[in-house]
């Protein structure tokens, strides 16, 4: 088994008949910020070139695979969680970050 590192892969797909398919790295959540923003509909991304692929709503090829766009910019992936499994930036007793609030004390 490869060694699993705090970097995510130059580049990687989600399309298993790609080569640059990781799933032991998918595994592990990995996130995508592209021009500073974050996007959750990546396909396919590449660092060294700068560039991501997106699907193009709902458009579907021949072969059922979803229609992709290559959008050029900054692009800097990260992993979700960390090598141990816990999601990164937080602690073993913090509450996760989509946790509701607690009720906030108000001056009376």
């Amino acid at each position: 088994m490869a060694d699993i590192t705090d970097t995510p892969p130059d580049r990687l797909s989600l399309d298993p008949r790609s080569p640059w398919f990781a799933q032991e790295k998918l595994e592990r959540g990995v996130g995508i910020r592209f021009n500073g923003v974050e996007k959750t509909n990546v396909e396919e991304y590449s660092v060294s070139e700068g560039w991501i692929k997106v699907a193009a709503g709902k458009s579907r090829d021949r072969f059922g695979n979803p229609m992709t766009i290559k959008l050029k910019g900054v692009v800097e992936p990260y992993y979700e969680r960390s090598a141990g499994g816990d999601v990164a930036g937080e602690s073993a007793g913090a509450a996760p970050a989509n946790a509701p609030a607690e009720a906030k004390a108000t001056d009376d």
